[in-house]
């Protein structure tokens, strides 16, 4: 996921910088096995479903002769609205991406009315979207089922002014693309990779440094860390042309992951995930020194919001760390003291 501040971050360019090289490696991927506009679950699989049958005067018929190439790359430049598809009653978009990268051997729908299904699915998404829009459309239960912590956030920004646009070198570029074309053969004839001996003593090392417990959000967040980095590692052990991952192959991942890792907390660093909270936690900062009294933080929600769940989300802001609270003598007449709340 390639979140920047606006689109001075330039997040479509560079897809279109990438796709020339796959255009050499993989021309039929390239052209006809990438799309985009995630609508609904049965909409992902569709392009690369299995053969189709249905029950006519009796007997088995063949109606769709479904799709033998079951690769796809979605490629959402507008990533917001694929979030927004997710809070859609019934959806289940969010189903089969999780079941997608969790590997299983079938994904889809099996349902009387809509038996999409496909077989040995291989998908891969990229998305674009800005930070405030991320933080705005990915809710609590997409963080929660484990739907955001399948994605590698990584923050961009453009990191030059060219007046006339960029020039790609066309010899890089075939150079590039002729070497990617080199190790996806090599790779399609690799059954299993494995560690070297050196790798796996260091994964061990490194393992438990990933597995840590982060409360809070970002916790929920990067929760993958050790898959995430160990299929990192697969990724460059293949790009290298080499049967086993060794160290390098580990230090790349882990450079890779600590970067998405730190993103990560630069995009949701000062949030916990829970709407009440995170209105509470932007008023508190947005109060500084001065705090908020319970009565302010009602007023935030209209005296809308049951008192109960104010309390909930001011334990949730306290337990984590992102709150303080205080009382305060009240006036003189024996009135109760009051309570203050600040930002840490």
């Amino acid at each position: 996921m390639l979140v920047g501040e606006t689109s001075q971050s330039r997040k479509r360019t560079a897809a279109d910088r990438i796709r020339p090289l796959f255009e050499i490696a993989d021309p039929t991927w390239a052209h006809e096995r990438i799309t985009g506009r995630m609508s609904s679950g049965e909409g992902l699989v569709y392009p690369i479903r299995d053969p189709i049958f249905a029950m006519r005067k009796g007997e088995e018929e063949l109606v769709d002769a479904g799709v033998s190439d079951k690769r796809l790359m979605l490629d959402e430049r507008e990533f917001f609205q694929a979030l927004a598809v997710l809070k859609r009653e019934g959806n289940t978009v969010s189903r089969i991406v999780r079941d997608a990268w969790d590997c299983r051997e079938m994904i889809g729908s099996l349902t009387k009315h809509s038996p999409i299904r496909a077989t040995n699915p291989y998908i891969s998404i990229v998305g674009h979207i800005t930070i405030d829009e991320l933080r705005q459309t990915l809710d609590h239960t997409s963080m929660a089922n484990g739907y955001a912590n399948r994605i590698l956030f990584t923050c961009v920004r453009r990191s030059k002014l060219l007046p006339h646009g960029g020039i790609q070198d066309e010899k890089i570029t075939g150079l590039l693309g002729a070497r990617t074309l080199e190790a996806l053969t090599i790779a399609r004839g690799i059954e299993r990779v494995t560690m070297t001996p050196a790798a796996e003593r260091y994964w061990i090392d490194i393992y438990t440094e990933l597995g840590k417990d982060t409360p809070g959000l970002l916790g929920a967040i990067t929760a993958r860390a050790e898959a995430q980095t160990i299929r990192l590692a697969l990724v460059y052990a293949l790009l290298d042309q080499a049967v086993q991952i060794d160290i390098v192959h580990l230090n790349s991942a882990l450079a890779v992951w600590r970067f998405c890792e730190a993103s990560a907390r630069h995009i949701f660093g000062d949030t916990v995930g829970d709407p009440a909270a995170d209105t509470i936690l932007r008023a508190l900062k947005g109060a500084g020194a001065n705090g908020l009294s319970r009565t302010d933080i009602y007023k935030l929600f209209g005296c809308n919001l049951a008192a109960g769940k104010i309390d909930t989300s001011l334990i949730l802001l306290l337990n984590t760390g992102k709150a303080r609270r205080t009382n305060t003598k009240g006036a003189a007449g024996g009135k109760r003291p009051i309570e203050m709340w600040f930002a840490v």
